[in-house]
């Protein structure tokens, strides 16, 4: 068969399978006709390029966290005009609420600090941590352009740091943690970098249809304006053009219980999520509609350091990654024992969490609160204790009371890990020991307790090294289109090291946007 009637084959054979229902089949969705409106299943189905173009672009950018604004900024950088739309009523999604630490291995802050690192030991690590079912060369990325990316975020938005963190899972300490204490203190300087640069997001716009075309090219999208969030009929429907390339930058479906369900029915229903209300799953359906590849969307991430006492992300994390995971002990309650490596990957600490039914806490004392904390503590400290998430005793015996622990084993617990101190090694789960580690024996006592939420959807569109989108029926790249971020999946395999989201979002980010404003034009 000649490579014109290859071409020919798969293109009609995909028509047939849209036509047909088929997106059901993409990935094994439920995603029949049967469910939707009237209007949503005219809009599901493929149909001819529209008859006249509301806007036309060079490059469409969906969605508006750290991978949307990188690819916007790239592809502007370059010369070509941006669209970058965003669902929500403000920009920044997931990323703008999330931890503020970004990975970064053999940095400088690193070699300030003496701590030996490289791309090698972030990329084993993240293969660890995602149980071998990475893409090894999309991880591979991630690690080799961590210091490069981190550099970016400093010599071309200003972003400040305060230091490093030492998040579970990774061998050392290699995250800087923005100064802002959050995702914010990225992405408010990228937008108003983008600002200067006249790019603007464009906010309640819904992706409804990526628009590709008979010769397997998406031309464009059918966005909503005027959207207004959870109502999927809500806005007008606008036709954009896009002369070089679409970058599907939308997130994943943390907050989306029923995509959730039909991935893990054990995540489904009212399950608490750390995700802002628009990780859902949309645009997601739209890539697949256009023919993408879905992969590993069952890998679901809870993360482990999440209070039970607030909802979604809240400020718990801040506490129980940044103080107790390092300095303090994670307890059963049940036991008074500990159940786990405090820094081990986020998978293995949510699944010994469920494992020991969910009655677990965190706590340090005030040597291990000073040294773990930041700038900003005494105000997150008393933002913590009033909203009751955070709990203060004066001794080992008033914690044990108030959480029903067995005094006796919860001191010989403490003992047990002072010794360890001592001897300079975690003699019972191997725990990485900073040499600023102190013993745990002065009062007052923080506690907060524990229950994992809904964090990270590791799964999503294959992708290449390019950050190209890769077809259902020939895995060949589909041209004019680029997925990136939570989008994608393959990059982290079955769980997510903690950030390296925002090293990926950033880093596939700025290769999608450069190579997307270099995709030849069309029409």
């Amino acid at each position: 068969m000649s490579n014109k009637q290859t071409h020919r084959f798969q293109a009609l054979t995909r028509r047939q399978l849209l036509k047909a229902g088929g997106a059901s089949m993409l990935g094994g969705l439920a995603l029949g006709a049967a469910g939707l409106s009237r209007q949503a299943r005219a809009e599901a189905m493929p149909g001819e390029m529209p008859a006249k173009w509301d806007e036309e672009v060079d490059v469409v950018v969906v969605g508006s966290g750290f991978a949307g604004l990188a690819a916007a900024h790239e592809a502007a950088k370059a010369g070509a005009s941006v669209a970058l739309l965003e669902k929500m009523r403000t920009p920044g999604g997931n990323s703008i609420i999330s931890g503020g630490v970004i990975a970064a291995a053999g940095s400088p802050l690193q070699a300030e600090q003496g701590i030996q690192d490289s791309p090698d030991s972030l990329y084993e690590d993240m293969l660890k941590a995602g149980l071998y079912l990475n893409q090894p060369e999309l991880a591979r990325i991630v690690a080799d352009k961590s210091v490069e990316t981190v550099q970016w975020t400093i010599d071309e938005l200003g972003v400040e740091y305060s230091g490093l963190s030492h998040m579970g899972g990774h061998a050392v300490p290699r995250s800087y943690s923005v100064a802002s204490g959050s995702g914010a203190g990225i992405i408010e300087p990228q937008l108003a970098r983008l600002k200067e640069m006249g790019v603007a997001p464009r906010t309640g716009m819904l992706l409804k249809r990526l628009l590709r075309d008979d010769d397997g090219r998406v031309k464009g999208v059918i966005a909503h304006s005027g959207f207004r969030h959870p109502d999927l009929e809500s806005g007008t429907p606008v036709a954009i053009k896009a002369r070089r390339a679409v970058v599907m930058a939308s997130g994943g479906f943390g907050a989306d219980p029923v995509f959730r369900a039909l991935q893990d029915p054990r995540l489904g229903g009212d399950l608490d999520t750390t995700n802002q209300p628009g990780a859902t799953a949309e645009a997601l359906r739209a890539a697949l509609q256009a023919g993408c590849i879905l992969v590993q969307p069952s890998w679901i991430q809870l993360g482990p350091w999440t209070s039970p006492d607030e909802r979604g992300f809240g400020m718990a994390p801040h506490f129980v990654q940044g103080v107790t995971a390092s300095y303090g002990l994670w307890v059963d309650t049940r036991t008074g024992k500990r159940f786990v490596n405090e820094l081990a990957d986020r998978k293995t600490r949510a699944d010994a969490i469920l494992a020991a039914g969910n009655r677990t806490i965190a706590f340090a004392d005030a040597k291990g609160y000073g040294k773990g904390t930041m700038d900003t503590s005494k105000q997150r400290l008393g933002r913590m204790k009033r909203s009751g998430a955070l709990m203060e005793y004066g001794s080992l015996e008033e914690l044990a009371r108030a959480h029903d622990i067995p005094v006796g084993e919860l001191k010989a617990t403490v003992k047990a890990f002072n010794e360890s101190v001592d001897a300079g090694k975690d003699s019972e789960f191997g725990r990485y020991m900073a040499a600023n580690v102190d013993k745990i024996d002065t009062p007052p006592y923080y506690v907060m307790r524990l229950s994992p939420k809904i964090h990270h959807t590791m799964g999503g569109c294959a992708i290449n090294t390019r950050a190209q989108a890769l077809d259902v029926l020939s895995n060949a790249p589909i041209t004019g289109l680029y997925v990136v971020g939570e989008a994608s999946g393959g990059v982290h395999g079955a769980s997510r090291l903690g950030s390296c989201a925002y090293t990926d979002c950033l880093t596939f980010g700025r290769i999608a946007g450069r190579n997307a404003a270099a995709q030849e034009r069309w029409g």
